[in-house]
């Protein structure tokens, strides 16, 4: 996106501010559904929580894509946004079981991520079909903190418990219509991705009424230049000759899913920030800025890096600063980063800020949650206001 828009969107709109820019948004859907175009049924679903503005919804609704939902909250701006009951998947983890009921009423896919849940929803409500999350100990990208298929994470019932879901099936007499995993984000190994999808369609054949085959996402974007991604065109090769091979195997057509978030949003979306202070230090120049981990917090959360730029000086010399926000923590955004010399009220733009950044800010330390701003067909609206001091009382009783 152009600087000198961005500079006028926080003119417009103020900082701290997000930005979405749907053609990205769709260029990376097409990409996607490009990829896998030899598969005769192909289903995206978008993961909601990497973004879940009603107004992105929206959007990959026009697209005809899914949703890919994680509570019964993502599930009602589904619906909200105008999805059809059927082209939403829950999948959620450490749930209660009242929660999977509530969702179930709402005529969603279901899928059940352990054997205990399985067993007491099967046994209520045996002729509502039901997906199974299966983690296949495997890693195939990311730090331990994003890979959520090795053996110790808390998602998917292990590849091992198979014959206890097997069980479970035939003594409640449920109907398994699906069979999904996710093995993490920043997929860089597409072999050890394609040997986890093995280990899927060994699983499906167990089972004789399945529709579909879910395998989660994970696919990595660049973050800076020369940034490595995930192949989506290599895996898309492999996987749809397999994948059409597998359905012969089985004796019908399969629908092939896959749950994308950041892979659709992370590189649609700019978070804007002014620059507050200044502060020379022995050894570091900081550029405290008007916004904290409140607001962005991947950098500190998961060590994420986010390439900024100056865009009121873009031509600036260049000179190593660490940025920092206004809480009252270490809330570093990047060290000793090469940016064009920044200047009080300068504004910074972080890159790659659609996916997970707006979704996990909050309140902390008493501070407003920004404003969001998305590019659609041209036109720049105002889809989130800023926060003010009544939404940080609205809901709290004054009782003495």
């Amino acid at each position: 996106m152009e600087q000198n828009l961005l500079l006028e969107l926080a003119k417009k709109y103020e900082s701290p501010l997000y930005v979405y820019n749907t053609d990205k948004i769709k260029s990376q859907y097409k990409k996607i559904t490009s990829a896998f175009s030899k598969v005769k049924n192909v289903k995206i679903n978008y993961a909601v929580k990497a973004l879940s503005n009603v107004n992105i919804l929206k959007v990959f609704n026009e697209l005809e894509s899914g949703l890919d939902t994680v509570s019964i909250q993502e599930v009602r701006l589904g619906l909200s946004a105008g999805f059809e009951p059927k082209d939403i998947i829950y999948t959620p983890n450490g749930v209660s079981l009242k929660e999977i009921e509530d969702v179930a009423k709402l005529g969603v896919q279901i899928n059940i991520d352990n054997l205990s849940i399985l067993e007491l929803f099967g046994q209520k409500y045996p002729k509502t079909p039901v997906c199974i999350r299966i983690n296949p100990h495997v890693m195939a990208g990311g730090n331990s903190k994003i890979s959520v298929g090795h053996i110790d994470s808390k998602f998917g019932i292990s590849i091992h418990q198979v014959p206890h879901i097997k069980r479970v099936v035939e003594n409640t007499g449920m109907l398994i219509n699906g069979i999904h995993m996710h093995t993490g984000s920043d997929i860089l190994d597409i072999d050890t991705f394609l040997m986890a999808t093995e280990i899927l369609f060994k699983i499906t054949k167990e089972f004789k009424n399945i529709e579909f085959i879910d395998f989660g996402s994970g696919f990595k974007v660049p973050y800076k230049l020369g940034d490595i991604s995930t192949n989506i065109d290599e895996l898309g090769k492999h996987l749809s000759k397999r994948f059409n091979e597998f359905c012969k195997e089985y004796g019908k057509e399969l629908t092939l899913m896959f749950e994308p978030g950041k892979f659709l949003v992370s590189e649609a979306g700019y978070f804007l920030a002014t620059v507050n202070v200044i502060k020379q230090t022995t050894s570091t120049v900081f550029a405290g800025i008007d916004s904290g981990l409140n607001h962005l917090i991947r950098p500190m959360f998961y060590n994420s890096y986010h390439h900024i730029e100056n865009i009121s000086n873009p031509k600036g010399r260049e000179r190593f600063y660490s940025i920092v926000g206004y809480i009252c923590e270490t809330d570093t955004f990047g060290t000793n980063r090469r940016i064009s010399e920044i200047r009080e009220e300068d504004v910074l733009c972080f890159h790659n800020a659609g996916a997970y950044c707006f979704s996990m800010a909050s309140n902390y330390n008493s501070r407003y949650r920004p404003a969001e701003v998305m590019i659609h067909n041209k036109k720049d609206y105002l889809i989130r206001k800023r926060e003010t001091f009544d939404d940080i009382i609205k809901n709290q009783d004054i009782v003495i």
